[in-house]
């Protein structure tokens, strides 16, 4: 379907809408719609019969950017797509340069674990905002509050380690901006012995409440086949029950070497793949994180600690240059599989076209599907349960 049949098939949509039933615009400036994201709801009275979304209101031109900067001027712009994981951003990028160039079995040890410390430590705090505005999305304004002072912690460290509190530009392609701060490992382990407790705190105040449970469990069920036809991944995907983390399945960086798990969902409150469960494998990913910090500390401070002779930019390509391929990078972001898909000319340090696989963009596409005959009140929390940002969608 080319854009005017596809023009013409929602006019007449909004053209047939019966007599009892209205048509209202939620967003694009709503608290609810995280973002400017426009929903054309189609209501008889309460119930929702059809979410017709509507994107394009915030516009990144990220690939356009791609094709007019070279390989390492483009990291900056990364980092803008999911502006809440700018380190898992960039380290999909520059994973798939550095394979492009064949240079990805010469990068340090010591570097690749400071990269996955730095992008688990992006995940945490991508999922405590989640999970904090997903609260005040219910209604709990306790949790926000909880969520925004211990990602804090986060943001402070990343700035230490970067000089940026939200768009790094810290992993580079051969090596990182800068070897972490001295005392910065030291650093993570208090954060991680005081964030334990305050995880459990949470889940007392949200993960178990009686409210909570009753406005999320059994509300937007997503089945696993409605998931995997709609592209889903990442949260969305495990939370309807299947057990797939390109960390695990593709085995990149320094993951083959560490030990989590994959958490899913089980239906434990509800049905399995319901808003509840999306958001408690969130809340379990961000304990397998701290299992993952904790890791790549022990090896930093024991088996590849830092030395004088240490340079993180030691394995920089002095000139960008792959050779001519069309190549496809995958990676375990914290809102699902960011891809990107490169064709290289093999005679420029710009590459000839990049397209972007957000998964933002991707889990939205089951909204239409799991809304249908909803409350309006439940559609806030199915929204939430989702977990977009807009700055990916509108690549």
């Amino acid at each position: 379907m080319n854009y005017s049949e596809g023009l013409d098939r929602y006019r007449e949509k909004i053209a047939s809408v019966a007599a009892d039933e209205m048509v209202l615009n939620m967003g694009p400036q709503h608290p609810s719609t995280h973002g400017v994201l426009r929903l054309e709801l189609i209501t008889d009275g309460e119930i929702v019969r059809e979410v017709i979304p509507h994107m394009g209101y915030l516009h990144r031109c990220f690939e356009k950017h791609a094709e007019s900067l070279t390989y390492q001027q483009t990291i900056p712009f990364t980092d803008r797509m999911d502006y809440l994981a700018s380190m898992n951003n960039s380290h999909a990028w520059v994973m798939g340069v550095e394979r492009m160039m064949g240079i990805e079995n010469d990068i340090p040890k010591r570097v690749e674990y400071i990269r996955v410390l730095v992008c688990e430590m992006n995940r945490i705090a991508s999922h405590l905002i989640a999970i904090g505005t997903y609260g005040i999305d219910i209604g709990a304004f306790t949790p926000f509050l909880w969520c925004f002072r211990d990602r804090e912690h986060i943001m402070g460290m990343l700035e230490w380690a970067s000089g940026s509190r939200m768009l790094y530009n810290y992993i580079w392609v051969g090596g990182l901006f800068y070897d972490l701060p001295v005392g910065f490992e030291e650093r993570c382990l208090e954060f991680i012995a005081y964030f334990k407790p305050k995880m459990v705190e949470l889940n007392q105040l949200l993960t178990d409440n009686q409210v909570f449970i009753n406005r999320t469990a059994n509300v937007g069920i997503l089945p696993l086949d409605v998931a995997i036809n709609c592209g889903c991944s990442g949260p969305m995907l495990r939370g309807s029950g299947l057990k797939y983390d390109l960390r695990r399945i593709d085995g990149y960086s320094a993951y083959p070497e560490l030990e989590f798990d994959v958490p899913i969902g089980t239906g434990l409150m509800g049905s399995v793949g319901d808003c509840w469960d999306r958001y408690k494998v969130r809340v379990d990913e961000i304990e397998q994180s701290l299992i993952i910090m904790e890791q790549c500390l022990e090896r930093l401070t024991k088996e590849l600690k830092r030395t004088p002779e240490f340079d993180p930019r030691a394995k920089l390509p002095r000139k960008i240059t792959p050779k001519a391929q069309d190549f496809y990078i995958r990676a375990e972001n914290p809102k699902g599989e960011l891809g990107f898909y490169f064709i290289a000319d093999g005679k420029s340090e710009v590459p000839f076209r990049v397209k972007s696989r957000g998964p933002s963009f991707c889990n939205l596409s089951a909204m239409q599907e799991i809304t249908k005959g909803v409350m309006i009140a439940d559609l806030i929390a199915i929204a939430g349960s989702i977990d977009f940002v807009l700055g990916e969608v509108d690549r």
